[in-house]
């Protein structure tokens, strides 16, 4: 059995860098981080295919989404960085490991990318980087993914990663913008055996 190592936080201290990112934590006392993060959660595109737990309205519920998103990386139950381009800083998106289970050795991965960032296969450079550390670093066994049915482009993403696709989850995601109404899910998953 292969052994999990866990450190105090999860998030390597300095950063996941390769394929021209560099992938760190957020900061929630950083202006361009909150603005990033409110722009990331504003944006038409993002909410068509996502509802968020709690609406990210102004820079007050950005920053408190960010320290969230912190205390869940020293618990060791979640992993969020924010996605920049390694030359010269600016901020491309987000991508992260939610409902992190060290014990059963398995994680949820999901993923934005700002608008003006997008067709540069930001999401797959980011999640080559995330899963190599977490299968490596982490010592996770599986990853999952999970995007709405007709998100084409996250579908895309996750098969140039090597998630295989696994089935369709009926109603295991909100509407767009309502939290009484479903739709369905497209699953996808990797094992730290599978090839990228």
């Amino acid at each position: 059995m292969t052994e999990i190592r866990v450190p105090r936080s999860v998030l390597p201290a300095s950063g996941l860098q390769g394929h021209g990112l560099l992938l760190r934590a957020w900061d929630p006392d950083a202006e361009a981080d909150v603005d990033a993060w409110l722009r990331g959660h504003q944006d038409p595109e993002f909410l068509r295919w996502n509802t968020p737990l709690r609406d990210v309205t102004d820079a007050g519920d950005a920053r408190e989404a960010l320290r969230s998103k912190a205390a869940q990386a020293v618990a060791g139950t979640g992993a969020a960085f924010c996605v920049t381009d390694a030359g010269d800083g600016t901020v491309l998106g987000q991508i992260g490991l939610n409902s992190l289970d060290i014990v059963q050795s398995v994680a949820n991965v999901g993923y934005w990318v700002l608008p003006e960032a997008r067709g540069r296969q930001v999401a797959t450079r980011s999640l080559r980087l995330v899963a190599s550390w977490a299968f490596g670093e982490l010592g996770l066994h599986r990853l999952e993914l999970g995007h709405a049915v007709g998100h084409e482009a996250s579908c895309r993403v996750a098969e140039r990663c090597g998630f295989r696709y696994e089935g369709t989850l009926r109603g295991a995601m909100w509407e767009a913008g309502r939290r009484d109404a479903w739709r369905d899910v497209h699953r996808h998953g990797r094992l730290s055996t599978d090839p990228e």
